[in-house]
């Protein structure tokens, strides 16, 4: 059982449930309403696979820095409940497996996108970014921003300006995202030798980019409304919820605690949450 539990954790589940609920969303402002039932189980299980393989194949790199960080210490490779060769067989069938699901069930493009995702995530961010610049998660972030392009390329074998807006809108968020996680264990990535933003800068120079961050985002997020043809429902949605973050991001960058810092990691999830939702409701209500 610990070891099955194991195999599970190495995907990061929690992860892979925020990544899919901005995919489908994608998916039905893409078809300009519901697309198939088929159509999106195939694209949530392709989508869950990869991303669960890039993330088995992180901690498969990453099991030594793991076991530094209070954070990470309980991971299943860790813990040795599983091995790493284990782990790495593992990372490469849930990689070969997605792009064949999403490859026959929606389309070829679909399934080169989530597959060259999960090869920038590990090669590019765990085994290089990651360890040698604070710009880690900056660039990095491309990779957790890719299932929305997933999502659009499954229903029209294409990529739109509306797509990449959606991209540019997770790989700006993912920034301040992150940083406020770090912010509060900013000590665990200087012990591991990880050169996240807040470990390596002062608190206030952290949240500055927080702040400028979250601006950006919310510009992009009201671009997106007219770029889409998506009305006010998402407007509404795009202007309540930024404000929302700038809000939280300010209110760091005054006190400057951790506590403050995981207020805005955690609004920012119910922000890209809500967001997405919004967008699919607006496409929803008014194709009826």
């Amino acid at each position: 059982m610990r070891t099955a539990r194991g195999y599970v954790m190495l995907t990061k589940p929690r992860i892979i449930e925020l990544l899919l609920i901005t995919t489908v969303p994608a998916m039905i402002v893409a078809k300009r309403g519901l697309p198939s039932l088929s159509l999106i189980a195939i694209t949530v299980v392709g989508g869950t696979l990869a991303a669960g393989g890039a993330n088995a194949a992180n901690m498969w790199f990453d099991r030594d820095i793991d076991a530094v960080m209070r954070r990470t210490k309980g991971r299943p490779l860790v813990t040795g409940d599983v091995s790493p060769r284990g782990a790495l067989i593992f990372s490469v069938t849930l990689e070969v497996a997605a792009f064949a699901i999403l490859s026959v069930g929606a389309n070829v493009l679909a399934a080169s996108i989530a597959l060259a995702a999960a090869l920038f995530y590990f090669g590019v961010y765990t085994m290089w970014l990651k360890r040698s610049t604070s710009q880690n998660i900056v660039i990095g972030g491309a990779a957790g921003a890719a299932p929305v392009l997933v999502g659009w390329a499954a229903v029209r074998d294409e990529l739109s300006l509306a797509a990449w807006l959606m991209f540019l809108i997770i790989f700006v968020w993912t920034p301040p995202h992150f940083w406020g996680l770090a912010f509060r264990y900013a000590d665990d990535y200087s012990a591991a030798g990880v050169p996240m933003l807040p470990s390596v800068a002062s608190r206030r120079a952290s949240a500055w980019q927080i702040v400028a961050y979250s601006v950006v985002l919310v510009l992009l997020a009201l671009v997106l409304g007219p770029v889409a043809g998506l009305g006010l429902v998402y407007d509404a949605a795009a202007v309540l919820l930024g404000a929302g973050f700038v809000w939280y991001a300010v209110r760091l960058l005054r006190s400057l605690s951790p506590k403050a810092a995981m207020r805005v990691f955690s609004y920012s999830i119910t922000y890209l949450s809500l967001l997405f939702v919004g967008m699919a409701v607006d496409v929803i209500v008014r194709s009826r």
